[in-house]
């Protein structure tokens, strides 16, 4: 399943979160790299195999890495998952971005934003139900990814509030609520593809995207 490429997905990856290729130093990039680069090993294992199947022995020997340093960078295998919701923020500051540039209309900058987030976890339905499953079992997973979807939230509102400066978007809808309604929606969306997966991930993307802009468009 692919969506489109994304900056977050280009290898600026570190410990503490995404830094600028140019910010970092030589054993900085080469940090990152390395985690990057387990991240995306973990995440062609349990797309293949389902997460539960997947030993942290079979991860790093799909990244070429020694055992001992996959724990330099990830707690646990639930871990690896941390990094997902990571990318999945980045790729909200990046629609920030975009709406401030002004070269695109907000819709289009939302709808993008919907089909880049359900990009990663829509691999695979295993793939996604491994996502949620850590996300509900283990609390420090959780408030890792609880911490990144509060800022996301708060960046999607930013979204927002340009689209209701420029007239797209409803300015009696409040912003915080609609950034929560876009992140339901898409999280939504892929939670009941990853359950039966009778039709394509994109297809009910693309459906629930309509009716979510429907909600919050000014009509013409």
């Amino acid at each position: 399943m692919n969506y489109g490429h994304s900056t977050a997905s280009a290898g600026s990856l570190t410990a503490g979160g995404f830094t600028h290729p140019s910010e970092m130093g030589r054993r900085q990039r080469r940090s990152a790299e390395t985690r990057l680069r387990l991240f995306r090993c973990a995440l062609q294992l349990f797309a293949e195999r389902g997460f539960p199947s997947v030993t942290v022995e079979e991860i790093t020997e799909a990244a070429d890495v020694g055992k001992g340093t996959f724990f330099n960078y990830f707690e646990s295998k639930d871990h690896v998952l941390c990094v997902m919701a990571e990318i999945q923020l980045e790729k909200v500051r990046e629609a920030i971005s975009a709406a401030i540039q002004g070269k695109r209309t907000i819709r289009s900058v939302l709808h993008r934003l919907v089909l880049s987030l359900a990009e990663e976890p829509g691999r695979s339905p295993s793939l996604a139900r491994a996502f949620i499953s850590s996300f509900l079992a283990s609390e420090s997973v959780r408030t890792v990814i609880e911490l990144n979807m509060q800022e996301g939230r708060r960046v999607i509102a930013q979204v927002v509030a340009t689209g209701q400066e420029r007239g797209e978007i409803n300015p009696q809808l409040k912003k915080e609520k609609v950034a929560i309604q876009l992140l339901q929606t898409c999280m939504g969306t892929v939670l009941v593809w990853s359950l039966d997966g009778t039709t394509a991930l994109k297809t009910r993307i693309e459906n629930s995207f309509q009716h979510f802009w429907r909600a919050i468009a000014i009509s013409s």
